[in-house]
């Protein structure tokens, strides 16, 4: 799928195939839960945390996974639904087969696929597809940033230049997640020192970052499936993925992705 447009920056031979997958899975998964949108009487169960999954998600994650055993079988997998199976040459696959569940039963169209590759403990490519609004992010090492609508050309997936948070456009995806977390204060100091607070959350917030649409979004709850696919899409994009203490991690259960002239001014409210 990846358009003959596309940027010329070698990827590692061993990791365009891997890039080229994540965007046919991601277009086909897309397929497989748009069957499912807003069909009335979609039965919608409850998992141990209270969060919703749907026979959208699952059935999106057995497509993704079933693809990946026949096309990359010694590749390891971990996915929100389906549990992990380990890796026997050093890459693992990351998926959230339907980022936004909570978003999706409500009939609201901001809810995304995510394909991350991991190689050695890095994340080195990156896919976040939003199936209704027909728009697709992805990333990977050294390739740069690429967003596309529809079937309009790529282009560069850019983060923005603002720099005063005063100026900042800021979304979020839970309010009561910063309670749940002990850290209200954060979120309100957000809302006071930004110019906006948008409740445009789970990956399309992520999304807007990438884009230059919006310029941070701070997450207190984050599983690595959500997190793996927006590394290499910020880093490329010229932002960055970061936990509240400023590494990259997908592993530390909080999250928050911003362009590269706010990274110090966010991070000095979260670390407070």
């Amino acid at each position: 799928m990846t358009p003959d447009t596309a940027p010329a920056t070698p990827v590692p031979a061993e990791l365009k195939p891997r890039l080229d997958f994540a965007l046919d899975a991601a277009s086909e998964a897309g397929r497989l839960i748009l069957g499912y949108f807003r069909q009335a009487g979609l039965p919608v169960e409850l998992k141990a945390d209270r969060s919703p999954v749907t026979a959208a998600d699952r059935g999106a994650e057995t497509l993704i996974r079933d693809a990946l055993a026949r096309s990359f079988p010694d590749d390891g997998f971990l996915g929100e639904e389906s549990g992990e199976t380990e890796s026997r040459n050093g890459y693992r696959w990351i998926v959230d087969p339907l980022d936004g569940t909570k978003s999706f039963v409500h009939g609201v169209p901001l809810f995304g696929t995510l394909i991350g590759v991991e190689f050695g403990g890095r994340m080195v490519a990156g896919v976040c597809r939003l199936p209704v609004l027909n728009e697709v992010v992805y990333a990977a090492l050294g390739r740069g940033a690429w967003w596309q609508i529809g079937g309009d050309p790529p282009r560069p997936a850019r983060v923005s230049g603002v720099s005063r948070l005063s100026e900042a456009l800021q979304c979020f995806t839970t309010v009561t997640g910063f309670t749940t977390v002990g850290r209200p204060e954060v979120f309100e100091t957000l809302c006071r020192e930004t110019r906006l607070s948008r409740g445009w959350g789970d990956c399309y917030g992520h999304v807007l970052v990438a884009t230059g649409r919006a310029d941070l979004i701070v997450e207190p709850q984050m599983n690595p499936w959500d997190a793996a696919a927006l590394v290499p899409i910020l880093e490329e994009a010229g932002g960055h993925y970061l936990d509240w203490s400023g590494r990259a991690s997908i592993t530390s259960g909080c999250g928050l992705s911003v362009n590269g002239a706010l990274r110090e001014a966010v991070l000095e409210i979260v670390r407070r």
